[in-house]
């Protein structure tokens, strides 16, 4: 049991950052996009700002938090004996959950850009995106869609 318990924590640590983080990116469509005409039009980069996008989780936070509630009962039953180790699991459990989450959390967050982008018809806008591309303050870009399917991209 002692040795299942590190494969257990590092399994559920592993699938902890399994958040799909392609469609913040700017290189990459969704499969409604695609063969959709999109509006584009063209500016210039006034400013830019390193930002951290929340990604979602695919399980919706249940591998985080489950998994920490198990890794933590386990740990809490090697405590004590009779109605303390009864505590010490409950506690455990729910220690453990609450770490397991947070350690989720952390590990679904991408590194983004938040891109001002003076447009060639004098309008201000911001897009944030994956910082998955060289970009900077100066630089031709296009703006490709609107709304919340807008995506920034050199020009």
């Amino acid at each position: 049991m002692k040795r299942l318990l590190p494969v257990l924590a590092l399994g559920a640590l592993t699938l902890a950052g399994c958040a799909n983080t392609s469609p913040y990116s700017g290189n990459v469509y969704s499969g409604n996009q695609a063969k959709a005409a999109q509006s584009v039009t063209f500016g210039t980069i006034t400013a830019l700002r390193r930002v951290q996008i929340q990604a979602d989780s695919r399980a919706g936070g249940l591998i985080g938090t489950g998994g920490g509630a198990v890794i933590g009962g386990l740990l809490g039953n090697q405590v004590g004996g009779g109605s303390g180790r009864t505590l010490a699991t409950a506690a455990g459990v729910i220690a453990g959950s609450l770490a397991g989450s947070r350690i989720e959390e952390s590990s679904n967050l991408i590194p983004a850009w938040e891109i001002e982008i003076r447009q060639d018809n004098g309008q201000n806008v911001v897009v944030v995106q994956k910082a998955d591309q060289a970009l900077q303050v100066g630089q031709r870009v296009r703006i490709i869609g609107s709304g919340t399917s807008a995506s920034v991209a050199p020009y």
